[in-house]
């Protein structure tokens, strides 16, 4: 088993989709890559993300990258959908180098890479979202996501 973190926006809608993936075992709601907690228990710089444990055998990086490429727009900057600012970054991270290479071979291979706003970077640090956060979109179904609903059941 292998772990991933994909920053695509808003997190809720990210794990809502990347949790049926084939060859994801599991999901996690979180932050990645900031910098300090503030004493009102905000993340400064931090992206919001899922943690995505998937099973090498059956689902590789290269085409995990071609399913979170599906619900992102990878030139807008701190923006997806109606989710604007830092935290709502694109970014993938992962503490293995080999993970790393192989998201930026996808996006060379196939996108504008002069343009791409998409951040691939080493893992420095995870935080995982409160327990309200988990799964969000399955308890709550009508909340806000930029990710169309037909996308969330896609490869289920």
């Amino acid at each position: 088993m292998e772990t991933i973190y994909l920053a695509g926006g808003c997190l809720w809608g990210v794990q809502a989709f990347v949790k049926t993936l084939p060859g994801v075992l599991s999901t996690e709601a979180g932050r990645a890559n900031g910098m300090t907690q503030t004493l009102k228990g905000e993340y400064d710089g931090y992206a919001e993300c899922v943690k995505t444990i998937f099973d090498p055998a059956h689902v590789s990086v290269q085409q995990l990258m071609g399913y979170f490429f599906e619900i992102i727009d990878p030139y807008s900057v701190n923006n997806q959908g109606e989710d604007v600012g830092e935290k709502y970054r694109t970014g993938v991270y992962s503490e293995s180098p080999e993970h790393l290479t192989a998201a930026r071979a996808f996006i060379n291979e196939r996108l504008d890479s002069e343009r791409i706003a998409v951040e691939v970077l080493p893992l420095k640090n995870y935080v995982a979202s409160a327990a309200e956060h988990q799964d969000r979109l399955d308890k709550c179904p009508d909340d806000y996501c930029h990710i169309p609903k037909a996308m969330l059941s896609k490869y289920l």
